[in-house]
C-alpha cells in the first residue's frame, strides 16, 4: 500500500453492524484493531485472544460478559470530556447495548488480563502544547490508567485553527528512545464552540503522514467524522483542526515488543518547535468539559 491508500473514507471498512472495522485482514495491518457502529439496539464481541477498551463516543452504554455486566456513563458527543472507558481481556466475549457511537479498540494477544473500568471522572486529562498547538489528550488507556498487555489508547480533541500530532513524530524502530508501534487514528469534527453553525456547514480537518526512511507512507487528506487513517510506521502529523471547526482523534496503537511504551522521535528538522512553548500560554478555550450531562 502507498500513498493515500492508508487513508480510509467513513463506511468504506464496514462490517455487518459495525461502519467500520480495521483488523488483521487489511494488506500490511498486524497489531491493531478498531470497531466503530451507531448504534440503537446491541452489537456483540466474540471470545477471541484479541483485548480490546470499549470507548463510548456519544450515548451511553450497557456490557454484559459471561458472569458481569458494567453500565458506561458517556457523553453527549466526544467534544464534551472524557468517558468511562472498559478494558476487556483476551478471550472475554460481550455483548454492548444502547443508543449512541461506539467504539472498541483491539490488540490481538494471547495473554488474559482481567477486566478493568475506568470512570470518566478518574480519566487522566492532559492539555498538552502551547498556543495554536494546544489540545486535550485523555490518557485513560495508557501505562498507569487501565491496564493491558499491548494495547495503548488515548483521545485528542484539537480546538478550531489549533495544531495537534505535532511536531510530527514516529515510533517505528525499536530502541532505547523510541518504541515500534502501528496506530491508528480515528477522526471526528464539529462546528467549533460557541459558533453558529450556518446551513450546509461541512466541518473537516487535515492530517499528513510521510517517511522517515525507505518505507514509503505520503498521506495529506482533508478529514472528518468516521474517517480512518492508519499508520504503520514514518512520520505522522500534524492533525489540524480548521477554522470553524474542532476536531477530535481517537489513537490506538500496540506493536510487536513485549513492553508497553510510547516513546516517539519528532522530525529532527521540526523538533525546535516543542522548544518555543514554553514562551506560550496554553489555548485558554481549554479543557473542554460537558455542557449537558450525557443522555
Amino acid at each position: 500500500m502507498t500513498a493515500n491508500d492508508w487513508l480510509f473514507p467513513r463506511g468504506s471498512l464496514s462490517e455487518g453492524a459495525w461502519e467500520s472495522v480495521v483488523g488483521a485482514d487489511l494488506p500490511g495491518w498486524q497489531h491493531t484493531g478498531l470497531r466503530v457502529a451507531d448504534l440503537d439496539g446491541e452489537v456483540t464481541l466474540a471470545a477471541s485472544p484479541v483485548e480490546r477498551m470499549i470507548v463510548p463516543l456519544h450515548g451511553s452504554f450497557v456490557v454484559t460478559a459471561p458472569d458481569s455486566r458494567w453500565v458506561l456513563d458517556g457523553r453527549r458527543s466526544v467534544f464534551d470530556g472524557p468517558t468511562d472507558v472498559l478494558y476487556l481481556g483476551a478471550m472475554t466475549g460481550a455483548r454492548i447495548e444502547g443508543t449512541g457511537r461506539i467504539a472498541v479498540a483491539e490488540s490481538p494477544t494471547a495473554t488474559i488480563l482481567p477486566p478493568a473500568l475506568l470512570r470518566r471522572d478518574e480519566v487522566p486529562v492532559e492539555i498538552r502544547g502551547a498556543g495554536r498547538s494546544t489540545r486535550q489528550v485523555h490518557n485513560f488507556g495508557v501505562p498507569g490508567a487501565l491496564p493491558a498487555h499491548r494495547l495503548i489508547v488515548c483521545e485528542v480533541i484539537t480546538p478550531a485553527e489549533n495544531w495537534s500530532s505535532y511536531p510530527p513524530h514516529k515510533h517505528d524502530r525499536a530502541g532505547a528512545d523510541e518504541s515500534e508501534l502501528e496506530e491508528i487514528y480515528y477522526f471526528e469534527s464539529a462546528v467549533t464552540r460557541g459558533a453558529v453553525e450556518t446551513s450546509g456547514a461541512r466541518p473537516f480537518g487535515l492530517f499528513t503522514a510521510y517517511a522517515s526512511d525507505e518505507r514509503e507512507i505520503d498521506i495529506a487528506a482533508r478529514v472528518g467524522t468516521g474517517d480512518i487513517a492508519l499508520v504503520p510506521h514514518g512520520f505522522h502529523g500534524p492533525a489540524v483542526a480548521a477554522p470553524g471547526y474542532d476536531l477530535y482523534y481517537l489513537n490506538v496503537m500496540a506493536g510487536p515488543g513485549g513492553e508497553r511504551a510510547w516513546r516517539i522521535t519528532d522530525d529532527p528538522t521540526q523538533a525546535w518547535i516543542r522548544r518555543h512553548w514554553a514562551e506560550q500560554h496554553p489555548d485558554p478555550r481549554l479543557p473542554y468539559t460537558a455542557k449537558e450531562p450525557a443522555p
